[in-house]
C-alpha cells in the first residue's frame, strides 16, 4: 500500500472483536518496530506483547485497551538512550514513538485496527508486569481486528499551509 494511503487510512479504534491476531501477524507488527530508527541507533526500546487473558487484565487494570485481544506495552531505557549533550535531553520517549508508529502503521496495512494510548497508569503498569526502574512505561498499543460497529471518525487534517511555513516563522 502506498505510504500516504496507508497514512490516511489509519485511524484510533476503540472496539474490537475477540478474535486474536495471528502469530505471524504479530511478528510482522513487532518486526516493524525493531526496524524502527532510534536516535544514534542505541535501540533504547523494550516492548512487552501481551495477549493472554488474564495479562490483558492485568493492563485493564492501569488503562482502558477497549477489549483489544493484544496489547504491546512501549517501555524505553532511560540507561541506554541517547542524551542530547547541549541540555541533556534524553530522546526516551521519541524513540518509544517512533518505535510505536511503524508498529501500528504496520498493524494498519495488515488489516487490523489500533488505538495508542497514553492515559494509564504507570505505577500500576510497573507492579503487575515487574517493570524495573531504568525501563519507562510510554504507552500501550492496543491493536485487533475493528468490530463491524467500530466508529470509523473522519479525519478531519488542519490545511498544509497551517502546518509548514517555507523558510522562517
Amino acid at each position: 500500500m502506498e505510504f500516504l494511503k496507508l497514512a490516511e487510512k489509519r485511524c484510533s479504534v476503540r472496539k474490537y472483536l475477540s478474535a486474536p491476531v495471528e502469530d505471524e501477524k504479530l511478528e510482522m507488527i513487532l518486526e516493524a518496530g525493531r526496524l524502527a530508527p532510534t536516535a544514534a541507533n542505541f535501540q533504547p526500546v523494550r516492548v512487552i506483547a501481551v495477549q493472554k487473558k488474564e495479562n490483558l487484565e492485568k493492563i485493564g487494570r492501569a488503562a482502558d485497551i477497549y477489549g483489544a485481544p493484544l496489547a504491546l506495552i512501549v517501555l524505553a531505557d532511560r540507561s541506554k538512550a541517547w542524551t542530547r549533550p547541549f541540555d541533556k535531553m534524553q530522546t526516551t520517549d521519541i524513540d518509544a514513538s517512533i518505535v510505536t508508529d511503524h508498529m501500528m502503521l504496520e498493524a494498519t496495512s495488515l488489516g487490523l485496527g489500533s488505538v495508542w494510548i497514553c492515559y494509564f497508569k504507570p505505577d500500576i503498569l510497573r507492579e503487575e508486569f515487574n517493570i524495573p526502574e531504568n525501563l519507562i512505561p510510554v504507552n500501550i498499543l492496543a491493536v485487533g481486528y475493528p468490530s463491524e460497529d467500530s466508529q470509523k471518525p473522519t479525519k478531519i487534517r488542519n490545511p498544509i499551509d497551517s502546518f509548514v511555513c517555507y523558510e522562517k516563522l
